[in-house]
C-alpha cells in the first residue's frame, strides 16, 4: 500500500470523526446555553422531585437523556463536559426514569434543593406516617405524577387492609380525603378489596388535573387501575381523562361524595373522627390524597369575594365579550392570559409585582411581549392590586394609583401547603434541601 493510499484509506473514518466532533460541540453548545436560559429565567429550582447527577460515576452515555418523558419540546436533561446535567430543573417532573436506566448508578433522586426547601411529609414503604393508621399518597407525598399517584393509591390502599382491626365500633373502615389520580385508585382497590370506605372531594373528580384550563395537555403513562384495567394514555387532554375516569366511576359504581371540606382530623380511641362541612364521620384508618396545591393563596384586598374573582382559570371561552385580570407572573397566569386572549372578543390585562416575568419560560414571556406589542394584552408590571369593586380594579403602580374597568379576575398567587393540616393531625413533616 502507497502512503496516498494509506491517507486515502483514513479519510472516511476522519470525516465521520469530524462529524460526529462537530456535532458533539453543537449539543454541547446547545445545552451550556439552554443552561443559561433557565438560570437567567429564574427556572433553575426543580418543584419536586428530580435527580442529582454524581459527575465522578456519569460516563456520558445519553441514557437518561434519551429515557427523560418531557425531553420532547424541553432539554430537561443533557450532556454538559461529557457529563449528564439537569439543564431545564423547572421542567422536570419527577418521573425518574432518568435513574432506572444509568447502567451506572450516578443518579440519585432528591427533594429540594440547599436553597429551595420542600415539604414532604413522613411515610414509610407501605405510604403510613407516625401516626399510626393514617396513610399518604400521591401528590402531598412529592410524587405529582399521575402514573406514580395511582400506584401509590393502589399500594397504600392494601396495606391499609392488611392492617384493619377485625372488629371496630367506627362507622367506616377507610376514609379516603380526595378524588385525584391516587384517591380514585385507592377508591377502586377498596371496592375491588369489599372495604366499608368512603371518599370524599372538596371540589370534582380529578383533583388537580380538574383545575386544568380546558384542552390543556396531559402527560402520563400506562398503568392499570383496579376493576378497569389498563389506562393506555400516554399524551391526552384533560377533558379526555377526566371522561375516561367518569366512565370507570360508572362503570365499577364507586361512591365518590363531592364539595365535602375535611376540616379536622382528631385521633380517638379505635380510629378517628373526621369533621367536614357537611357532617362528622369515624372510621378505622385514613388515607389522605388530597395534592398539594392546598388552598389558594389570597390578596387580602377589599372586594375579593366578589364573585367575578376566582383562582384557576377552568375555560377561556367562558371570558369571551369581558374585561379580564390576570394577577400573577408565573406560566399559569402567563398561559392564562394568552388563551383569554385566543378566546375572541376579549381585553385582557396582566398585573404582576416584579418589574419582569422572570420565573416564566421563555416560549411563554416571548409570546406574551408579542401580544403586548400587537395590544392583545396590556401589562402591568410592578404593580399590586389595592382594591376590587364590581366594574373596576384598582393598581397600585410604582406609587401611582391606576383604575381599569373590569368584569373578571383571575389570581394566580400560588397556594397555601396543607402543612398546617398536616401538623394539627400530628404529622411530621420534613423539610427536604436535596435530599432523598
Amino acid at each position: 500500500m502507497t502512503t496516498l493510499q494509506y491517507w486515502l484509506s483514513l479519510l472516511p473514518p476522519l470525516l465521520i470523526l469530524a462529524i460526529y466532533f462537530y456535532w458533539y460541540r453543537g449539543r454541547e453548545r446547545k445545552s451550556a446555553q439552554t443552561r443559561l436560559q433557565a438560570i437567567e429565567s429564574g427556572l433553575s429550582e426543580p418543584a419536586s422531585l428530580h435527580p442529582i447527577i454524581d459527575r465522578n460515576k456519569c460516563i456520558g452515555c445519553k441514557s437518561c437523556v434519551f429515557a427523560c418523558p418531557q425531553q420532547l419540546g424541553h432539554d430537561v436533561l443533557g450532556i454538559f463536559h461529557g457529563k449528564a446535567e439537569l439543564l431545564e430543573p423547572a421542567n422536570c417532573i419527577g418521573h425518574g426514569a432518568c435513574k432506572t436506566v444509568c447502567p451506572v448508578g450516578a443518579i440519585t433522586l432528591v427533594f429540594g434543593t440547599e436553597t429551595r426547601g420542600v415539604d414532604i411529609p413522613q411515610v414509610d414503604d407501605h405510604f403510613e406516617t407516625n401516626v399510626p393508621g393514617i396513610y399518604i399518597a400521591g401528590e402531598l407525598g412529592g410524587m405529582g405524577l399521575i402514573r406514580n399517584g395511582i400506584e401509590q393509591g393502589k399500594t397504600a390502599m392494601q396495606a391499609l387492609s392488611n392492617n384493619l382491626p377485625k372488629s371496630s365500633n367506627n362507622t367506616h373502615q377507610v376514609i379516603i380525603v380526595g378524588a385525584g389520580p391516587a384517591g380514585l385508585a385507592a377508591t377502586l382497590k377498596a371496592q375491588e378489596l369489599g372495604l366499608n370506605y368512603l371518599t370524599l372531594d372538596q371540589e370534582s373528580l380529578g383533583g388537580t388535573v380538574y383545575k386544568y384550563p380546558r384542552g390543556k395537555i396531559v402527560m402520563t403513562q400506562p398503568v392499570d387501575l383496579p376493576m378497569a384495567g389498563k389506562m393506555h394514555f400516554v399524551e391526552t387532554t384533560k377533558e379526555e381523562l377526566l371522561e375516561f375516569w367518569q366512565g370507570v366511576k360508572d362503570k365499577t359504581g364507586i361512591k365518590i361524595q363531592y364539595q365535602e371540606l375535611v376540616a379536622k382530623v382528631a385521633t380517638r380511641d379505635g380510629g378517628f373522627e373526621l369533621e367536614t362541612n357537611r357532617g362528622q364521620y369515624s372510621t378505622d384508618r385514613v388515607l389522605l390524597a388530597i395534592g398539594r396545591r392546598g388552598t389558594p393563596r389570597k390578596l387580602g384586598v377589599p372586594g375579593e369575594e366578589l364573585p367575578k374573582v376566582v383562582y384557576s382559570l377552568i375555560d377561556p371561552e367562558q371570558y369571551v365579550e369581558q374585561k379580564v385580570l390576570i394577577v400573577g407572573g408565573g406560566d399559569s397566569s402567563l398561559e392564562a392570559a394568552l388563551s383569554i386572549a385566543d378566546a375572541g372578543g376579549t381585553e385582557v390585562s396582566i398585573s404582576y409585582r416584579s418589574d419582569s416575568f422572570s420565573r416564566a419560560k421563555a416560549k411563554n414571556r416571548e409570546r406574551i411581549d408579542n401580544y403586548a406589542a400587537a395590544s392583545r394584552i396590556k401589562l402591568y408590571l410592578s404593580s399590586n392590586v389595592t382594591s376590587i369593586t364590581a366594574n373596576e380594579v384598582e393598581l397600585e403602580q410604582k406609587g401611582q394609583a391606576i383604575k381599569i374597568a373590569n368584569e373578571a379576575i383571575i389570581i394566580n398567587a400560588g397556594g397555601i401547603l396543607p402543612t398546617g393540616f398536616l401538623k394539627d393531625i400530628g404529622i411530621s413533616v420534613e423539610t427536604k434541601h436535596g435530599t432523598a
